[in-house]
């Protein structure tokens, strides 16, 4: 985990680099600079010729298959021309990714050992890997059968160390579908087995036999494998682990088993002929007094039960363990390295585990899977014990993992069953689909399940995967490009098998025939609707009376219902409704009506409705209130003097601020306290609500008054200007007139001839400075007029195309 962890930090510091200097280049007019400098328009084409080259192979690395087709990329503008076979292959290997991610952190047993990995094998010189002439199960004593439909009977012909009789475990039941299926063999055991004291009890842990000393002994006869049976019945712990390959298969083959105990190591050949027999394993796999462990065992005990009849008791699952210990990583390659310190080569991971004979590499990689796996369970159990509390079953950790273990044991293998109409299970369409946010019309979603369906049958009669015959994004892309000759369907794929290239007038027959299909074909949306209700049916089993009913208010007699009535959404909208009704509604709502008014405010504020006003009881608006009494008619003679100040104010004016004198602030006062007080006698406003507006400028009909007042303020100090300016022109020689000088104000003259020194040599010197510079042609540009900005905003204020 923590090689993997810095690979991480690298990738992603590179990516951000990568993509913090494509963002510059964006931001940079190339074109321009392209024109400017020849050496430039050179260095760039040889980027642009660098970085194709490098696209197209890594293209065509990934798009590596026998008759892979990958994208062409002579120029720039061949990018645009195959952006969907790019689009195509960039799908592809992130579903690769997301699989090995998967496998990598442990949240999944490796599915697809494929066969095309082989090749990128790291090995020593001189040693060549054998390749794979025919399909092994092909030589088997019992041919795989890809279509069977009924239940999956168990392999086994006799059940050791039974609580239960081997016929009574053959009895048949009806599943939630009606079919016929038949119960796990061991149920009965597996539920009632008790994980010997051992587990409960902390202990050194037992160090493992050096790995370089010791080696593996290969079980491939059936002598090799009663002799190892032997030696096994003796074991009280052992470790298995399998190796699985799926990619030339439909439904997998275990390809080889590894198992160790506390001493020794044995390697068993499953490809073999003679593969049933190795069901006399469940003398060892079924002993209560032997307890087995396993890594990531969920899809181990699947293919033990689907390939060779074995089945587990007493299974302690260490994946388990790493999940409610709360380690950082839950693999098995971050566990060797935790206890162990010893890094399994994962480049082994994803081999083709058919070839016979196995190389050294592909050997060691196997048996390190469980040579150190009893060790590492050690180490796990002590820890559980010291993080638990035995007394609380809360507490117990140990009775978690245990938990956990048995109920991973209890799976129990079922043929896979094409569903065509609803497409559940685990080969079916609805798997695939749920994945994908895809909208399909009916002819499209007609176009998709046939060819999805076709596929199946092909792989089932071919006894290859699915995804060997045609990748998962191709189907999607034939649903909406629909090809009707060879060259466009091979193209749409890209990545084409030669299965697919000797049968491709099927489908293109295939496609044919479902794009003529008549129109009562179902939608997506009804399909994933019926297949939801399946799914969820408690959902569609909520009484009548609570399904399309209005949601009322109890009354105090009322009880409150026990089911409320939700509205389910769609399942898949044709728009996101990610941000809700934001843009549905509000200010920003292009057909509610705006007001008209000359009011002009820097804050837009909504639109003040009656139901603004309106309490939250949902009294009506018209009711008058207790003690206001009704309005009457008056004559105008009889009327009291109405006040010329309006209810119209401005919140804010557009134009700048302007300063005020405190004696205009104090006038405001005088002005706004008489409103004030009949504001709120009329209105009934409580004084601390009124003080959330705060007014600093007059009501619009007391403009008039303000300029009268400024102009009498203005008047007043002229006259008070001209009166002292005639006293200090009176002659000297009136002694009621002089005015004696005010030396404290005056100027002072001790540095005057410093000053004048000081800015005299400023002026010297920059007289010098012009001189010596040399022409400047662009010194008068800035006095060319200006053109427009980049952007015009209108600000508040005056409007800036008629400034003064």
């Amino acid at each position: 985990m923590e090689p993997f962890k810095a690979l991480q930090d690298t990738v992603s510091a590179a990516l951000v680099s990568t993509t913090r200097a494509a963002t510059q280049l964006s931001k940079t007019d190339i074109s321009f600079q392209r024109s400017l400098d020849t050496k430039v328009a050179v260095s760039l084409d040889a980027q642009n010729a660098r970085l194709l080259k490098l696209a197209q192979r890594l293209l065509e690395n990934a798009a590596a298959s026998p008759d892979a087709v990958g994208s062409k990329l002579p120029d720039t503008e061949a990018i645009d021309g195959n952006w969907k076979g790019i689009v195509d292959i960039i799908d592809s290997l992130l579903e690769k990714a997301d699989t090995s991610l998967d496998e990598y952190t442990g949240v999944v047993k490796r599915l697809s050992p494929s066969v095309d990995h082989v090749t990128n094998i790291a090995t020593p010189r001189n040693t060549k890997v054998p390749k794979v002439t025919q399909k092994p199960q092909l030589s088997f004593e019992h041919v795989p059968q890809n279509n069977e439909s009924g239940g999956f009977r168990p392999l086994m012909t006799y059940k050791p160390h039974a609580q239960t009789p081997f016929a009574e475990s053959l009895r048949t039941f009806r599943d939630t579908n009606n079919r016929e299926q038949y119960p796990h063999p061991y149920q009965t055991e597996i539920e009632a087995y008790d994980y010997p004291m051992s587990v409960y009890k902390k202990s050194d842990p037992k160090l493992f036999p050096p790995f370089e000393s010791t080696t593996a002994t290969f079980v491939d006869t059936p002598e090799a494998l009663a002799m190892m049976l032997e030696e096994l019945k003796k074991a009280k712990e052992i470790a298995i682990d399998l190796e699985h390959h799926d990619n030339r298969s439909y439904i997998g083959l275990v390809s080889l088993m590894q198992i160790s105990t506390r001493e020794q190591d044995w390697i068993i050949d499953t490809l073999q002929p003679w593969r049933r027999r190795l069901e006399c394993l469940n003398e060892v796999f079924a002993d209560p007094s032997i307890l087995k462990v396993l890594h990531g065992a969920y899809m181990d005990i699947i293919w033990l039960q689907r390939d060779l009849g074995l089945y587990i008791v007493g299974l302690f699952d260490t994946y388990h363990a790493a999940r409610s210990l709360g380690y950082p990583g839950a693999s098995l390659a971050f566990l060797l390295n935790k206890f162990v310190n010893f890094q399994a080569q994962k480049q082994y991971q994803m081999a083709d585990w058919r070839v016979r004979p196995l190389t050294s590499e592909l050997f060691d990689y196997a048996r390190a899977d469980t040579h150190f796996l009893l060790y590492v369970f050690d180490n796990m159990r002590n820890e559980l014990l010291e993080k638990s509390d035995l007394t609380d079953p809360e507490k117990n950790k140990v009775l978690h993992v245990l938990e956990k273990s048995r109920e991973t044991a209890l799976q129990r293998y079922e043929h896979p069953i094409y569903d065509a109409e609803l497409g559940l299970g685990p080969v079916g369409w609805y798997r695939l689909i749920s994945r994908t946010p895809v909208q399909y019309t009916k002819q499209q979603f007609s176009i998709f399940r046939a060819v999805h369906k076709w596929r199946d049958e092909v792989a089932r009669e071919e006894d290859e995967s699915t995804t060997f015959i045609m990748p998962n994004h191709a189907v999607f892309t034939l649903a909406r490009v629909v090809p009707m000759d060879k060259a466009a369907l091979f193209n749409a794929v890209q990545h084409v098998s030669p299965i697919l290239r000797n049968r491709a007038d099927e489908l293109i027959k295939v496609l044919t025939e479902a794009e003529h299909l008549e129109n009562d074909q179902p939608e997506l949306e009804e399909t994933l609707e019926k297949i939801h209700a399946i799914q969820f049916p408690e959902l569609e089993n909520r009484p009548a009376d609570c399904k399309g009913r209005e949601a009322t208010k109890p009354t105090a007699d009322q009880p409150i219902p026990s089911t409320i009535d939700r509205a389910v959404p769609p399942l898949r909208a044709p728009q996101s409704k990610f941000w809700g009704s934001l843009w549905s509604g509000g200010v920003l709502d292009p057909q509610r009506p705006f007001s008209n008014s000359t009011i002009n405010l820097a804050v837009p504020l909504p639109p003040l409705t009656a139901e603004i006003y309106s309490e939250a009881s949902g009294s009506n608006v018209e009711q008058i209130g207790p003690g206001i009494e009704k309005a009457t008619y008056m004559d105008k003679d009889a009327r009291p003097p109405e006040d010329l100040r309006t209810d119209i104010f401005i919140v804010k004016q557009l134009g700048g601020k302007r300063k005020r004198t405190s004696a205009e602030n104090a006038d405001d006062q005088i002005l706004e306290t008489p409103l004030r007080e009949s504001f709120l006698s009329d209105s009934g406003t409580d004084a601390t609500e009124a003080d959330q507006i705060m007014l600093n400028e007059y009501p619009s009909n007391l403009k008039l008054q303000d300029k009268k007042s400024k102009k009498q303020k203005k008047s007043s100090k002229r006259t008070a200007k001209t009166k002292i300016e005639g006293e200090s022109r009176s002659p000297k020689g009136d002694p009621d007139t002089d005015v004696a000088f005010d030396y404290s104000t005056a100027p002072s003259v001790l540095n005057a001839r410093t000053a004048d020194k000081g800015r005299e040599k400023i002026k010297q010197r920059k007289d010098k400075e012009r001189k010596n510079s040399g022409f400047n042609p662009y010194a008068n540009s800035a006095d060319a007029p200006k053109g427009l900005g980049r952007s015009q905003k209108e600000g508040p204020g005056r409007s800036k195309t008629f400034s003064n």
